[in-house]
Formats: C-alpha cells, structure tokens, sequence
C-alpha cells in the first residue's frame, strides 16, 4: 500500500484480540529484556593503579606516550590486574595500544590520548575483520583480541586525528574492499588474506576481538580513521555514557558484531554514519560462521548522524533479540530505524523490539529492504517478528514507514502500536510483506470523528 503526502489516515485495529496480542508482546517483551541484563555485568576495576606519568609519558602533545602505555599494560598479568590512569594532559601515541586482560584505561577528565599517523606504526597486521569479512589489516589503534575483564573509562577523550591521514583512504579502498569480499565469496584461508602495505583499508578505532566482560564508559571518542567500537565475536559488554563527535566516512558509533549479551546505553551519538549498527558477518562467510549477534539492549540513548539504529547489511549469521528503548534524538537523520539486507546475504533479522522511541527531522523513519542496493540472488534473507511500539517522528521528507520485502521471501509478522509521524512524503510502502497490524498510528495528521455530515444530495 502506498500513499501520497496529500494523505493523511488513522489505522486503529478494531479487534480485541489485536489488544490482546499486544499486551502479550509487550510483556514477553520486558521479561526477556530483564533476563539479559542479568546477564549482563560490567567488569570489576582492578585494585592496583599506576598513573601513566610515574612510567615516562609526558602531557605535551608531542612525546611518545606508547612506550609507557605498553609498559604498564604488560604489567597486568604480574599485578593480577591495572588500572592505568592517565591525567589531564595530552598523550601522543604513536601506534596501537594492545590491551591484555584485566586492564582498565582510566582517561581522566581534561586527558586526550592522540593516534600518530604513519600507517607503518600499525604493522604487523592483526586479525581483524573489515566490513564482515576476517582478514589481516593494520592494527585497530586500541585493540584486545581473545581477552577479558577490559575498561576504558573516564571524561577524557580518544582522538584518532584521522580526518587528514587515514580517514582520506576511503576514496582508494575500492579494489582491496572487493578484493577481501572475492576471498570471502571463495573461502580462502584466513591466514592468506593479508592486507596492510599496499592496501588501502581504514584501521578501526577500538576493537575488541573474541574478548568477554566489556565496559568503555564517560569517555569521548573523536576522529576516528573507520569504524569507531567494534565489538567482534564478544560478549558481555557495557558500553554507557559516551560522546561521540565522529564526522568522517564510514564512522559508525557502535557495531556489535557476532556477538551477545550487549548493553548500549545513556550514549551522545553525533557520528556521520550509524549510530549503531548491528551485524552478523558477509554473505558466505557470516552463513558459515553462524554466530547470531543477539541479545542486544540499546536505551537511553540520543541519536544524531547518518542513521539511528541499524541492523545489517552485512548479518548473514542472523540478527535477534535486540531492544530499542527509550531513545530520543539530538538532531537530524537520514533514517530513525533502518533494517537491510539482500539476498546475498541470507540469515535472518528476527524478534526486535522498538519501544518509546522519538525522532524529529529525518528522510524516513522506519525503513525495512531485504532488497539493499537492489541487488543479489539465492539467498533471501527471512525478516519476521518486529514490533513497534510508541514510536513518534516529527517529520519524515521522503517516507514514514517504508517495508520492502523480497518475492521469494516476504517480510512478515510486524505490529506497529501507538506510532505518530506529524508528517511524510510517503505515508507508507508495503512491498512483499505479510501479517503487518497497525493498531493506534496516525502518519500525517489524524481526522478528527466528524460531525453529521452533508454528503452530495443530502439536505440539512
């Protein structure tokens, strides 16, 4: 169904089952909220505390910082644990920080730790993963792989000071971005898809990597080369209270990746692309790993950017059981909502919830394709159990909400309850979708009971 922005409707289900059905959503709703985050628990701050100055840093911008960083680091395993605090002052880092289990990065209020920017400084490549596919890269500039018990925390701030270096990269990746995703596509060995010298793909900010017990909190996070927080086949992580001022390309705020159990909460995004973005690996290669990204709360938080919460495109291992609550916005977007795939893809996107939401200018606000970039065969992606409640946009210049399913696979079982958009320029799209209820939504107005009314021939 398809309506234009002359249009204005409010669909309420006249049924009482509709009612029925959901109260029972919502309640299934915040029992399995509330079982998640009992399972979810920050790390312990560990006992012995080192200030990064005592060990050689100077607070000057200029000297480099990373021999002492590595130093107090390798210190973890004697100490059972450190907490390295890092005071105000400016820490230049001239390449990456590789964190060891039971580590807390304390960047205290008025700290900046800033990335050097000679790409041989993140050498020898590490394994890493770059738009859903594994391979050999430079090193993320903080980077934990197959650790537990890590922090980052603290009002201070982590600068890439990438805009001019790295973030440049983006308009020569071309031919090692299809590069990595032929290797994918042909299942070649991990070890041989090295990347790095001669490669033109960006480093991430931070990344951990089959790491457990998370938490980055207070800190903000600025300039980054790539994707800012990747949180790749992990679990158990806090991330609380972040600001980002992220503007160059491909500066996603937070991409849980193949991973679980995942609090994102009371977060400032201003990045200039997702907010957040969840994933679940590539096409062929996510199929075969088949490690869901599940378990995902995500509240509180104010959105700004590119788009708000986003569950794909790459998610081939399937995406479930993710929470959007209580979430308001700090300026504009292109999209509030935004689910994609296609069908190279395959997988599945399944049980989501979207609770008291609200978003002011943006071009659509929920938007749903299984037909991303209009492209892909064999592997339809199946999209089903969505449920949208108290959702409000003020206005949406292109669409309010916009649901392409595939031929081969229609998107269904959606529920949309208590939404309003003030205004669109498509009221709504359905393509190839099923079992949609709407029960209380008002896209563009809603007409008033009228009065007795004097149709054509009737008298007064």
């Amino acid at each position: 169904m398809k309506m234009n922005k002359t249009y204005s409707f409010l669909l309420f289900a006249i049924l009482l089952i509709g009612n029925s059905l959901t109260l029972l959503a919502q309640d299934t709703r915040q029992e399995k909220m509330q079982r998640i985050l009992d399972e979810i628990k920050a790390p312990e701050i560990p006992t012995y505390s080192a200030t990064i100055t005592k060990y050689g840093a100077k607070a000057d911008g200029k000297t480099n910082a990373k021999p002492a960083f590595d130093r107090l680091i390798a210190m973890a395993g004697r100490k059972g644990g450190i907490r390295i605090i890092v005071p105000p002052g400016d820490y230049f880092v001239d390449g990456p920080l590789h964190l060891e289990s039971n580590v807390c990065l304390d960047i205290q209020e008025g700290a900046r730790i800033i990335f050097g920017s000679n790409p041989e400084k993140y050498l020898p490549a590490v394994f890493t993963s770059w738009e859903g596919t594994f391979l050999y890269n430079y090193s993320p500039f903080i980077y934990a792989y197959e650790k537990e018990n890590i922090s980052i925390i603290g009002k201070g701030t982590i600068d890439g000071r990438s805009a001019e270096t790295f973030a440049t990269w983006r308009k020569d990746q071309k031919e090692s971005q299809m590069l990595s995703r032929e290797m994918n596509h042909n299942n070649i060995p991990f070890e041989d898809r090295q990347f790095g010298t001669g490669h033109m793909l960006r480093p991430h900010m931070i990344q951990f990597f089959r790491c457990k017990n998370i938490l980055v909190e207070d800190v903000t996070i600025t300039d980054s080369p790539f994707w800012c927080i990747h949180l790749l086949q992990s679990e158990n992580a806090t991330f609380r209270a972040i600001n980002f001022i992220a503007q160059n390309a491909n500066n996603d705020g937070i991409d849980p990746e193949y991973s679980r159990n995942v609090l994102i909460e009371n977060i400032n995004f201003d990045n200039s692309d997702d907010n957040v973005a969840i994933k679940a690996g590539r096409d062929y290669e996510g199929r075969r790993t088949a490690t869901p990204s599940e378990n995902i709360i995500i509240r509180n938080c104010r959105f700004k950017g590119l788009h708000g919460v986003v569950i794909g495109s790459e998610m081939s291992a399937g995406v479930r059981n993710v929470f959007v609550e209580d979430c308001s916005y700090g300026g504009y977007l292109k999209r509030g909502i935004y689910l994609k795939s296609n069908p190279d893809r395959g997988g599945y996107i399944k049980d989501i919830y979207i609770n008291n939401v609200e978003f002011g200018h943006v071009e659509d606000c929920f938007y749903v394709t299984s037909f991303y970039h209009g492209q892909g065969a064999g592997f339809a992606t199946d999209i089903q159990n969505v449920y949208v409640e108290n959702m409000k946009c003020k206005k949406a210049d292109a669409g309010g909400i916009i649901i392409q399913g595939f031929s081969e696979q229609p998107v269904r079982n959606f529920r949309f309850s208590n939404v309003v958009i003030d205004s669109a320029g498509v009221a709504m799209s359905l393509t190839n979708a099923e079992q949609i209820e709407f029960n209380n939504v008002s896209i563009g107005g809603i007409v008033d009971q009228a009065p007795s009314a004097v149709g054509h021939g009737e008298k007064k």
